[in-house]
């Protein structure tokens, strides 16, 4: 009897547990990932509008710095090898900072090319 009870709560606790997942019930490490997913979606999207990364940190401060650079690299590399041009945003730019040119787009080594 003893043993069948003992048995009988497992399951149930088990079963719980694993209703959590059915429920929609997120974890920690499912929350952090998750934030850490958004953070480097951010980033990508900073590099991919011409946004510098120190201007991406200051629009997005809940964003974690780390997964933002990851995606704000990790899109750079891409939009290197691919020569893709950036697509800056017509809504976040400002009077003081003129659309960005095939010309002013970085020379390679993250430095912007200086004319001439």
């Amino acid at each position: 009897m003893r043993h069948t009870a003992l048995t009988t709560c497992l399951l149930l606790a088990a079963t719980a547990l694993a209703g959590c997942d059915a429920l929609g019930i997120e974890t920690a490490p499912q929350v952090a990932a998750k934030k850490d997913a958004e953070a480097h979606a951010i980033g990508s999207g900073c590099r991919h509008a011409v946004r510098s990364i120190e201007a991406c940190f200051q629009t997005n401060p809940k964003a974690t710095k780390a997964a933002m650079f990851s995606g704000w690299k990790e899109m750079d590399q891409y939009m290197r090898d691919n020569e893709i041009l950036g697509m800056p945003s017509e809504t976040g730019s400002t009077a003081s900072d003129p659309p960005a040119t095939p010309a002013d787009e970085a020379d390679g080594h993250g430095q912007k090319a200086h004319k001439s």
